[in-house]
């Protein structure tokens, strides 16, 4: 009868070895649009260059939001003004 033994655990070779790789920006220029509330959240999008990918979709999420609300508002009528009939 034979008994196993147990390999030996393996040295991992130092080229194996497996570090993901930090934030990079990407490099895209950002082009200001004239509307405040459009030029900010694109500004916020400039924010994941220096955040790990498991951040972005918070920033994505609030970007998307506010675009979102800024586009909504844009289908909204100001009220009628009140008919002056003093002519």
């Amino acid at each position: 009868m034979s008994v196993a033994t147990p390999e030996a655990p393996r040295e991992q070779d130092p080229a194996e070895t497996y570090e993901p790789a930090g934030p990079a920006p990407l490099g895209v220029a950002i082009e200001l649009t004239g509307h405040p509330a459009v030029d900010a959240g694109l500004a916020r999008l400039a924010e994941v260059d220096h955040l790990p990918a498991d951040g972005h979709l918070e920033v994505y999420e609030d970007v998307h939001g506010g675009l979102r609300a800024e586009l909504t508002s844009l289908d909204t009528h100001p009220a009628p003004r009140p008919y002056d009939n003093r002519s």
